[in-house]
């Protein structure tokens, strides 16, 4: 675990930190970003032993995106992604299927994720409209998908259907999309204010044909497997959220320690002193919430409460405290070799990723109240 995490921080501090400000001037990564992290096993950190990757637990899942997300938390969503893409292909698909993609995938070949939402239904999970429709053996797909992770330049997709709008929830069965093939067709990337470099973007499938052995979940499975994916995703968001925040607290801390005002250090003025420490308060309070649903996921117990209210409150917190760190820094927070703004773009990015704040509420109430 330690050896992978301080493989990642060494990455982060090589290859990302110099590049996040040119990645989130341009609103894109270089794709060589990612392969340059699959040279280094970082897109195979979820993958099984048996094809050659980690197989790292939640906990050093955490740790990882954590180091990344110090520097970039769009780099580190864009990356988790394919990995996270990656494993399940690997788990849960034939190995004849899998051989097509995975290798591929740990290489820096190929790119994919999750494809849930679609141009008017996101949190709504259950309301998606795009049909998969019985051919003999196999399926076809119609839809489009819109707002899904790395689908600017991934092209490997776990692609959620509906097969069945009278049984809701239920209907849904979840398949594998190849970009590569006849029936689909990519979007145009969406043109974002911040967090492009997550690769946003979506695409539309007309009569795609999905083959009987490339069903990743029949309908009345899918969702529930789609949830549990969920909670752990909020949960790392949350993670990746307490992160940029940590790196902005350390950043202001080390220019109020040296920037002169009246004859004394920023740091030593009350009023910063105070500010910086209600960031530090928050981020704290986050870090434990995070704690809370993380130890839940491990021990395979329900962490759908724990983790909406990690993810709910990480995400207010980051977009409320990252600005208060850069007020810490003054007009200086505003230059772009400091990670303030990306960050707070990317904190409004994580608003919305895996449910937005007022659907964490309404789990929340859900479940509490009932």
């Amino acid at each position: 675990m330690n050896e992978i995490v301080e493989r990642a921080r060494a990455f982060g501090e090589t290859h990302v930190a110099p590049n996040a400000a040119k990645w989130a001037r341009e609103g894109r990564m270089q794709v060589e970003a990612l392969k340059a992290a699959a040279a280094e096993g970082l897109l195979a950190f979820q993958t099984s032993k048996a094809w050659g990757g980690l197989e790292i637990g939640f906990a050093a899942k955490l740790k990882l995106l954590e180091v990344l997300s110090r520097h970039s938390f769009d780099f580190a969503f864009s990356l988790t992604n394919t990995a996270g893409c990656a494993a399940h292909i690997a788990q849960a698909m034939p190995r004849a299927v899998a051989e097509r993609y995975v290798p591929a995938m740990l290489k820096g070949e190929r790119f994919g994720g999750s494809a849930l939402s679609e141009p008017g239904v996101g949190s709504d999970f259950a309301g998606i409209k795009t049909s998969a429709v019985k051919d003999g053996d196999d399926w076809l797909l119609t839809g489009e998908k819109g707002w899904i992770t790395n689908a600017a330049f991934g092209d490997v997709f776990i692609t959620y259907a509906q097969t069945d709008p009278a049984q809701g929830w239920r209907g849904i069965g979840c398949f594998l999309v190849d970009g590569r093939r006849e029936g689909f067709r990519r979007s145009n990337a969406e043109a974002l204010g911040g967090g492009g470099v997550i690769g946003a973007g979506g695409f539309q499938l007309i009569d795609y044909r999905v083959r009987a052995d490339e069903v990743v979940a029949p309908p009345g499975q899918a969702f529930r497997r789609a949830m549990t994916s969920v909670n752990q995703a909020r949960t790392y968001v949350a993670a990746m959220c307490v992160a940029m925040v940590d790196a902005c607290l350390d950043t202001a801390i080390a220019y109020g320690k040296a920037r002169q005002a009246f004859g004394a250090p920023l740091s030593a003025k009350q009023g910063w002193r105070w500010m910086a420490a209600d960031v530090a308060t928050d981020a704290e309070a986050a870090r434990l919430l995070v704690a809370k649903a993380a130890d839940l996921i491990v021990r395979g117990e329900d962490a759908a409460l724990a983790s909406a209210h990690a993810k709910k409150f990480a995400t207010r917190m980051a977009c409320q405290r990252i600005s208060d760190a850069c007020q810490l820094m003054g007009a200086a927070g505003l230059r772009e070799d400091y990670p303030f703004l990306r960050h707070l773009a990317s904190a409004r990015v994580a608003s919305y990723t895996d449910g937005s704040t007022e659907m964490q509420n309404e789990r929340i109430a859900a479940i509490v109240i009932g």
